[in-house]
């Protein structure tokens, strides 16, 4: 965990469901800023681990988790994951009190967070899809990006408390359009990635030197945070580390359906996607993103 000062703000009562690799360090940091945190994760163990580093409270359903809570927090796996915490006798929804806020930080669709926003309004209650961008890393040093799609003034109650894990905590329009946002982002850096995985292979063809040519053109037009981060580990061949290529295709797919439903054209995006499935194919579905250099070796 980073030793990161946090601006002082009034204390919640929050919850956190969901404590893997983002949820884990993400919790901390609302934990280290003072906040009162209860915990939930499908795997009880995890939130007993978490009790023990930060202190706070685990609990045993979601429901039971955001008893009391005015702010909820959420990072699982996919759609049907949130809907899992969420809907149902012992999920989130049915536990919060009117007037509570749901900031979901999963990578998931747009159509289910416009469901689920949709679910909450008539109990009196607002949905935040807040997908985030910056990686386990980020995560850990409170440092991530946040991409919000809801209510502004449901908004304007989440930022400040979010700000404890984050560098930017942004409303960009209504609900769905902060997963909108991030599959711009996941676009981007699939097509960036390739990129620098063709001309890191093609330089070594060519007997070059990459280190020092990265650092020669990373001073230029071609730089991007993929380059300094991921070019010198591409070079090493390291890729046990990172975002995983299980975890770009999943947010790949939901890209491609998006696409697939408005019209965008993705044809850089679609190929890059099934390039990823040959990682996979080739047993790196838990390695970095960067392994696509792999296939060009």
């Amino acid at each position: 965990m980073s030793t990161r000062t946090y601006d002082p703000i009034s204390p919640q009562r929050a919850a956190f469901l969901g404590l893997g690799v983002m949820g884990h360090p993400m919790a901390g940091h609302l934990a280290r800023a003072g906040h009162e945190v209860t915990v939930y994760n499908r795997t009880r163990s995890k939130a007993d681990a978490w009790v023990s580093e930060y202190g706070g409270r685990a609990a045993s359903t979601p429901r039971e988790a955001v008893a009391g809570a005015t702010l909820v927090f959420a990072c699982v796996g996919n759609d049907d994951d949130l809907r899992s915490v969420v809907l149902g006798e012992h999920g989130a929804f049915a536990g919060m009190a009117p007037g509570a806020v749901f900031v979901d930080h999963t990578t998931a669709s747009a159509a289910v967070a416009r469901e689920l926003s949709g679910a909450a309004l008539p109990l009196g209650l607002q949905f935040i899809d807040a997908p985030v961008s910056g990686g386990n890393l980020g995560a850990i040093n409170g440092t991530l990006t946040v991409m919000c799609g809801g209510d502004a003034v449901a908004f304007a109650r989440m930022q400040p408390v979010a700000m404890a894990y984050s560098k930017a905590v942004t409303l960009l329009g209504e609900s769905g359009a902060g997963q909108l946002a991030k599959m711009v982002n996941q676009i981007a850096i699939a097509g960036l990635v390739q990129g620098l995985a063709e001309a890191i292979a093609f330089g070594e063809k060519a007997g070059l030197d990459m280190k020092a040519v990265l650092g020669v053109i990373g001073k230029g037009a071609a730089q991007s945070w993929q380059m300094d981060q991921r070019g010198p580990t591409m070079i090493d061949g390291r890729f046990d580390f990172g975002f995983a290529v299980d975890w770009m295709r999943k947010d790949l797919g939901l890209v491609l359906d998006e696409a697939h439903r408005n019209g965008a054209r993705l044809p850089v995006t679609a190929l890059v996607d099934q390039f990823y499935a040959d990682v996979q194919a080739a047993g790196g579905r838990r390695w970095d993103t960067s392994s696509l250099i792999t296939r060009l070796r």
